[in-house]
C-alpha cells in the first residue's frame, strides 16, 4: 500500500521534473527566460528604479554586489511592506552570518519559496525513479533549535523557519505531513540539551525511518553521540514504547545503528568541502545506506540539484539566473562555462537579490545533456566553514584584536576536525593563561549567529589555545616540506583548511613544553 502511495507521489512530481529535464537540452534559452522574469520584477521595485532598469538591455546597470553593499536596501525592506527590493510580498526572513559576523537577513517571497519547492520536486522524482526502493516514506527533515526568542521585523514579517519542510509550498507539505518524523513541541525548546533529548527520543521511536535530510553531517553525529552517551537513560525514559529488541540494541556498548533503523535507505547532507570527512564518517556508520550530497543549497537560493541520472549536480536553470566569475574576474554565462574550470557564482533569484556574489566556488565536472554539472569546492578563501558556522576573516580579525594579546606577534586561528570539529588559536607568546584566552575567544565568537548555534548544539567543541615560540617556525617548516616556497608563505589569521593531525600533534607537544 505504502509503495503504491510513493509511486503515486512520483507520478505527481513527474510533469515538473520532466519539464526541468527538457530545459537542460538548451540552457541558454532557459536562462534568457529566467533573466527576463527577474528583470520584470526588478523594474517594478524601488531598487530597480534607482538603478534605471527597464529591460534586459539595462542588465549592465545592475552592479555585482555582496550583502554589505545592499544591506541598506534590505533594512529598508524590513521596515515596510513597500516594494523596495521586489514587488512581491515578503513571507519571512532567514538569518545567516554576514561578512563581518553581523547577520544577513534574506527575504523570502512566494516565488523564491517556489524555487526551493521546485528543486525538491525534481530531486524527489529522481530519487523515486533512480534511487533506493522506498517502502515506508518516513522522512526526518532537519529541525534546528531557535535557541533564542521568536522574532518579527518592524513590518511584522516573521523571521526564521520551524524546519526544512517550510521551504516547501503548502500543498506539498500537506501531502508529506503523514510521512514527516517531527517531535511534538520541539520548536518551543530553547535549551540545546532538551532539544537533543527530545529529538533523540523521537528518532529512536521511529522504527520505519527511511530518509534523513540534514545539512551538516555533524548534526546527525552529535545526536548519535548523545544517544550512545545517554543510552541507559533513554531506554528508561522511553520504557515500553520501545520494543524489547530495540532496547537490547540501544544498550549495546557500540550501538549498531543500521539494526536500530533497518529501513533507513538515504541520508541527504553536505558532502563537499569541509563536510567531506563528516559524510565519510556517516558512510562508515551506515554501510548500505545511500549518503547523497545535497549539491549547492544556500540560504539565498537553491543552486544545484544532485541527480542520480546526471551522476552529478545540475544547476537549477529554470529558477535562478547564473553568472560566473573566472579566476581573472571575467564574467561568463552558464552556457559559456568550460570543462574543468573553476568559477565563483553570481546569482539573481526571485526573492529580491540581483547579481549577488554568493561566495561559493565551483568546478565544471562534466555535462549532462547540454548543461554543465557543478562541483562545490568551498567558500571563498576568507571564510572557514566546518559545520555551517561561516567564520569570516574580517570578523575573526576584529575578535582577535580585541583579546589581551600585547606582545604577541603570531596569531592564527585554525580549524580542526578531530577528535571533534573545533578551532585552535595558535600564538607565539601570551601573558595570560591559554585557557583564559580560550574562554574569552569562544565567548566573542558567539557573536556570530551560526557559530553560536553550532557550539550550543555540540557540533563544535570549545576553542583551544596553543602557545609556543616554536609554532611559527614549525608551521613554516611543515609547509616548505609540503612543497611551498618559503618566500611565498603567508600565515593566515584565519586558516580555512582543517589542520592535518600529524601537524597538530607536533604543535600540541610544543605547547606543553615551551610557553
Amino acid at each position: 500500500m505504502m509503495h503504491h502511495i510513493i509511486n503515486l507521489f512520483g507520478n505527481l512530481l513527474s510533469p515538473a521534473a520532466q519539464k526541468f529535464l527538457h530545459t537542460l537540452d538548451n540552457p541558454q534559452k532557459m536562462q534568457q527566460s529566467v533573466q527576463q522574469e527577474i528583470v520584470y520584477r526588478l523594474a517594478k521595485s524601488e531598487y530597480g528604479k534607482f538603478l534605471g532598469i527597464n529591460s534586459i538591455a539595462d542588465w549592465h546597470r545592475i552592479p555585482i554586489v555582496e550583502y554589505h553593499e545592499i544591506q541598506e536596501w534590505v533594512e529598508k525592506q524590513k521596515k515596510t511592506k513597500a516594494p523596495i527590493l521586489t514587488p512581491d510580498p515578503i513571507l519571512f526572513y532567514e538569518k545567516t552570518s554576514g561578512s563581518s559576523g553581523a547577520a544577513k537577513w534574506i527575504p523570502y517571497t512566494q516565488s523564491l519559496r517556489s524555487s526551493f519547492n521546485h528543486m525538491f520536486c525534481v530531486w524527489a522524482h529522481d530519487l523515486i525513479q533512480h534511487g533506493p526502493k522506498f517502502s515506508t516514506g518516513k522522512i526526518y527533515f532537519c529541525i534546528s533549535p531557535q535557541l533564542g526568542n521568536d522574532a518579527t521585523t518592524e513590518s511584522g514579517v516573521k523571521v526564521g523557519l520551524k524546519d526544512d519542510s517550510e521551504y516547501l509550498d503548502g500543498w506539498l507539505r500537506q501531502f508529506l505531513s503523514p510521512f514527516l518524523v517531527s517531535p511534538p513541541g520541539i520548536n518551543s525548546l530553547r535549551n540545546p540539551e532538551e532539544f537533543k533529548n527530545k529529538l533523540s527520543q523521537t528518532l529512536l521511536l521511529e522504527e520505519n525511518l527511511e530518509i534523513i535530510s540534514i545539512w551538516s553531517p555533524t548534526f546527525l553525529k552529535v545526536h548519535l553521540d548523545y544517544i550512545q552517551k545517554h543510552q541507559k537513560r533513554l531506554v528508561s525514559e522511553l520504557g515500553n514504547k520501545l520494543s524489547a529488541e530495540r532496547q537490547k540494541l540501544l544498550l549495546k556498548p557500540e550501538i549498531p545503528w543500521t539494526k536500530l533503523w533497518r529501513e533507513l535507505k538515504l541520508i541527504s547532507c553536505w558532502d563537499s568541502g569541509n563536510a567531506a570527512d563528516g559524510a565519510g564518517f556517516l558512510r562508515s556508520l551506515f554501510p548500505g545506506v545511500t549518503i547523497q550530497g545535497k549539491g549547492l543549497l544556500a540560504t539565498e537560493a537553491p543552486i544545484t540539484i544532485p541527480l542520480i541520472a546526471a551522476q552529478g549536480c545540475v544547476p537549477l536553470i529554470d529558477e535562478v539566473f547564473f553568472e560566473f566569475a573566472d579566476e581573472k574576474g571575467k564574467i561568463h554565462r552558464l552556457h559559456e562555462l568550460e570543462m574543468g574550470n573553476v568559477y565563483k557564482i553570481i546569482i539573481s533569484q526571485k526573492g529580491g537579490l540581483y547579481r549577488y556574489r554568493i561566495g561559493d566556488r565551483v568546478r565544471v565536472t562534466h555535462f549532462y545533456k547540454n548543461t554543465p554539472c557543478l562541483e562545490f569546492l568551498g567558500r571563498s578563501e576568507e571564510i572557514s566553514d566546518l559545520v555551517g558556522e561561516k567564520l569570516h576573516s574580517e570578523f575573526v580579525r576584529e575578535i582577535i584584536e580585541s583579546l589581551p594579546l600585547e606582545g604577541t606577534f603570531f596569531r592564527s586561528l585554525v580549524p580542526a576536525t578531530f577528535p571533534q570539529e573545533h578551532y585552535i588559536l595558535l600564538l607565539d607568546t601570551a601573558k595570560q593563561p591559554a585557557d583564559a584566552i580560550a574562554r574569552q575567544l569562544d565567548d566573542a565568537l558567539m557573536r556570530s549567529h551560526h557559530y553560536k548555534k553550532a557550539r550550543l548544539l555540540g557540533q563544535l567543541s570549545p576553542v583551544r589555545v596553543l602557545v609556543s615560540r616554536q609554532i611559527p617556525e614549525t608551521l613554516t617548516m611543515y609547509k616548505t616540506q609540503a612543497g611551498s616556497k618559503w618566500g611565498d608563505l603567508k600565515h593566515q589569521l584565519l586558516v580555512t583548511k582543517p589542520i592535518e593531525q600529524k601537524l597538530l600533534v607536533e604543535l600540541e607537544k610544543l605547547s606543553y613544553t615551551v610557553v
